[in-house]
C-alpha cells in the first residue's frame, strides 16, 4: 500500500477530551468501569485512553458510520498509520479477529478488547488470536491452501525466481513438517500451539499479524502520555 502515512491523532488523555468527539461522561465512565474488566491488560487510565482516541478517530474520518464504529477502511488506516501494516490481507483478518459480533463495524468495546491482546496478550492469548488470523475460512485449521496464500501475499514483494510460486510450496511444506503434529496434511489449534511453545518464532510463521515492539511502544507512549505526566 502505497499511501503516505498520517500521524494518529493526539486524544489528550486524560483530560478536557476537547479533541473527542461529544460523548456524554456518564457513557465515558460506564464504559471505562465495563472494560477494565473485560479488557484485563489495561488499567483504567488507560482504558479512558483508548475510548478517547476511538472517538476522536471516528471524528476525523468524516465516517458516515460513526455512530456504530470503524469500518474497515477506517480500521485499515489505523493500523497503517499506528503500526506500519501493509498487507491488506492480514489486515483484513486482524479486522475480522477484532469484530467478534461480525457485523462488519468495530465498535469501542471490540476496539479496546482487541487492543488489549493485540499489544499485550499473553502468549497463550497471542497464540489463539494469530491461529484465529491464519484460519482464513474460519473452519477450525490452517489448511495448505491458506498457508500459501498468506506467504504468497506477504512474500511476494519482489519476486526474483521464474516460478516464485515453487519456493512458497516449498515453505509449506517446510511448515507443515515443523508444525503438523499428527500428520493430517493441516494445522489444528493443538498443532499450532504446541508448535508455537515449543518454538516461539514460529507465532507470526505465515505473515505479521502483530504489532512489532518498537511501533508497540510508540504507539502506547503516544496514546498514553498524558497519563504518565500526572
Amino acid at each position: 500500500m502505497r499511501r503516505r502515512a498520517r500521524r494518529l491523532p493526539r486524544p489528550g488523555c486524560p483530560g478536557s477530551g476537547e479533541e473527542a468527539a461529544a460523548m456524554s461522561k456518564k457513557r465515558l465512565q460506564q464504559l471505562v468501569e465495563s472494560l477494565s474488566r473485560s479488557a484485563k491488560h489495561f488499567n483504567r487510565a488507560e482504558v479512558e485512553c483508548l475510548i478517547r482516541l476511538f472517538d476522536t478517530v471516528m471524528s476525523e474520518s468524516h465516517s458516515r458510520f460513526a455512530a456504530v464504529g470503524f469500518d474497515r477502511n477506517v480500521f485499515r488506516d489505523t493500523l497503517h498509520r499506528a503500526f506500519g501494516m501493509t498487507d491488506y490481507v492480514l489486515m483484513d483478518r486482524v479486522f475480522r479477529t477484532f469484530d467478534r459480533n461480525n457485523d462488519n463495524y468495530i465498535s469501542v468495546v471490540e476496539w479496546v478488547e482487541g487492543l488489549s491482546v493485540f499489544l499485550r496478550g499473553t502468549l497463550e492469548e497471542r497464540i489463539k488470536y494469530c491461529f484465529e488470523v491464519y484460519d482464513l475460512n474460519g473452519d477450525g485449521y490452517i489448511s495448505r491452501e491458506e498457508m500459501f496464500q498468506m506467504l504468497q501475499n506477504s512474500l511476494l514483494k519482489q519476486p526474483s525466481e521464474e516460478d516464485p510460486d515453487e519456493g512458497i510450496k516449498d515453505l509449506v511444506d517446510i511448515a507443515l513438517k515443523k508444525m503438523d503434529h499428527d500428520h493430517d496434511g493441516k494445522l489444528s489449534f493443538a498443532d499450532f500451539e504446541e508448535a508455537v511453545k515449543n518454538e516461539n518464532l514460529l507465532l507470526e510463521a505465515f505473515g505479521p499479524c502483530l504489532p512489532d515492539v518498537k511501533s508497540s511502544m510508540a504507539f502506547e507512549r503516544r496514546t498514553f502520555q498524558e497519563k504518565r505526566k500526572q
